[in-house]
């Protein structure tokens, strides 16, 4: 099997996503339900009509993409689709390696949800406002750019964190931790002749050091829902290595809150391992064009609208 599935992380969600899925398919609304009733809220109107600055909260954003995500697989699978019998791995950026693991049956959509819900809370909780911050550096090595953080580091406040959040392949990446470091690493990056040294508009530090009271939180929340084996394996964002082994995935998602997101290695993996075709599921296009700067022998496809979900059929079949 040559076909892997990926699910977007934050970033991707947009007000209205979703919403032609549940119109069209009443498997995909009754995710948005299921989502609703977990959450005991109305998160569906919110998705659909705004506003935008309550979707982008992390506490929202996460669960939201997430029913999108379901939406498009039910879709699919409303029309005899079958992950297991058509999808080799499946694996998602941050936030959407929960998607990936509620698509392979890994977790309840319900319990999917709930821990998104409370990872989204207890990552913003985890680091008092203004305290941390995150840039996006293009066109610098990687090596360099892990110098200028520990530099930034030992420059800082003592103690200080600055590390590489997320490798997203392209020549970006994304690095996370106390402010005055992080602005500090960006400077200095921009000295060692990165092309641009972009401090992100974003609420915490995700992916650091700094996240770990998070990770603890994630820990008991994670012990209290029943997990199962998926349907196939997921590729890990902290590890890169497929698993199917419902306890060593947990253990690898509580790691995730402050480890590394290394997406370039995610598809350089898939590359290596026979897999010619990735499909985003969920909103937007952002994993494709990752997937497309990393490996252009890999194709890319989405699905995140009535017709995506045709053309996958169609090209699945």
């Amino acid at each position: 099997m040559a076909v892997a599935f990926t699910f977007p992380g934050q970033g991707s969600q947009a007000v209205g996503m979703g919403k032609d899925l549940a119109d069209a398919f009443p498997e995909s609304r009754k995710i948005f339900e299921e989502v609703d009733d977990a959450l005991g809220e109305n998160l569906s109107k919110l998705i659909w009509e705004g506003p935008e600055e309550a979707l982008t909260l992390t506490a929202n954003a996460q669960p939201a993409l997430m029913a999108v995500s379901l939406a498009a697989i039910r879709a699919l699978e409303s029309r005899g689709f079958s992950l297991k019998d058509k999808i080799a791995y499946v694996a998602g950026h941050s936030l959407g390696e929960y998607s990936g693991l509620a698509a392979a049956g890994f977790v309840s959509v319900a319990d999917a949800a709930r821990l998104l819900r409370i990872r989204g809370n207890a990552m913003q909780a985890a680091v008092p406002a203004g305290e941390g911050a995150m840039a996006a550096i293009i066109g610098l090595e990687q090596a360099d750019v892990e110098a200028a953080c520990a530099e930034a580091a030992k420059g800082s406040a003592k103690g200080s964190v600055c590390q590489i959040a997320n490798d997203n392949g392209g020549s970006q990446l994304v690095i996370s931790g106390a402010r005055a470091a992080v602005e500090l690493a960006a400077k200095l990056c921009t000295e060692k002749g990165a092309k641009r040294a972009l401090m992100l508009q974003v609420s915490a530090p995700f992916h650091s050091a700094l996240m770990a009271p998070a990770a603890e939180i994630m820990r008991e929340a994670l012990a209290g829902v029943t997990k199962n084996a998926p349907l196939v394996p997921v590729v890990s964002n902290v590890s890169v290595t497929p698993s199917s082994d419902p306890d060593a995935i947990a253990r690898r998602l509580v790691e995730q809150v402050t480890g590394r997101v290394r997406w370039r290695e995610t598809v350089e993996w898939f590359g290596a391992n026979g897999i010619a075709t990735l499909y985003e599921v969920g909103a937007g296009k952002v994993l494709s064009g990752l997937a497309r700067r990393i490996n252009r022998d890999i194709a890319t496809s989405a699905v995140d609208t009535p017709a995506d979900v045709e053309a996958a059929l169609a090209a699945l079949a």
